[in-house]
């Protein structure tokens, strides 16, 4: 792959400043430290809905291939995704998946990419690196039953034929203060450190 040159993060999460984010602009920064440009992108400030499953992306003789012919305010992002060297997707663990925002994005993205022609299946061509960065109020021996997750989403990623990775974070600090919600389950000295 020549040098990289752009970098879209997509964040699922519903909030701008939480772990999420923070771990996010982490790998920017990193990124933008070797010249490379970024963009972060909240799913939360987009208007669009997942696969509707009309198949316009699989017709033959459509310009639809490799491309979602639902046109909303995704399409831009979709298309910005497919012009990166390399992609960022995060979200916070809920009830054991990504967040409904991510999961939508992820079903759009995918299944135009999904060949059902070709041996392997994926009409991508130019390799694309990528990671996928989870949040969870879990541990990691609690996030162990969620594995199948983290699996399936790299497998996307893998799709490209770069280089992927994940970064799993457990046991995530989530409120600034314990006292003012109904969370006596968890030990806020013990969240902090």
């Amino acid at each position: 792959m020549d040098k990289m040159k752009k970098v879209i993060a997509i964040n699922g999460s519903p909030r701008k400043r939480g772990n999420t984010v923070k771990l996010i602009n982490a790998a920017l920064e990193g990124a933008e430290s070797k010249g490379v440009e970024t963009e972060l992108i909240h799913l939360i400030d987009i208007k669009y809905q997942g696969c509707v499953s009309c198949f316009a992306c699989k017709r033959k003789e459509t310009s639809y291939i490799g491309s979602c012919a639902l046109q909303d305010e995704l399409t831009p992002v979709l298309e910005k995704a497919m012009e990166a060297d390399a992609l960022v997707f995060g979200s916070p663990i809920y009830i054991g998946d990504v967040t409904g925002m991510m999961r939508s994005f992820i079903e759009r993205f995918a299944f135009m990419n999904t060949s059902y022609s070709n041996k392997k299946h994926w009409h991508v061509t130019n390799k694309k690196n990528g990671a996928f960065i989870y949040t969870m109020n879990v541990t990691k021996p609690q996030s162990k039953i969620y594995s199948y997750i983290y699996l399936m989403n790299t497998g996307v990623l893998k799709k490209f034929g770069g280089y992927t990775a994940e970064l799993l974070s457990y046991d995530t600090y989530q409120f600034s203060d314990y006292t003012k919600y109904d969370a006596l389950y968890f030990d806020e000295a013990k969240k902090e450190k």
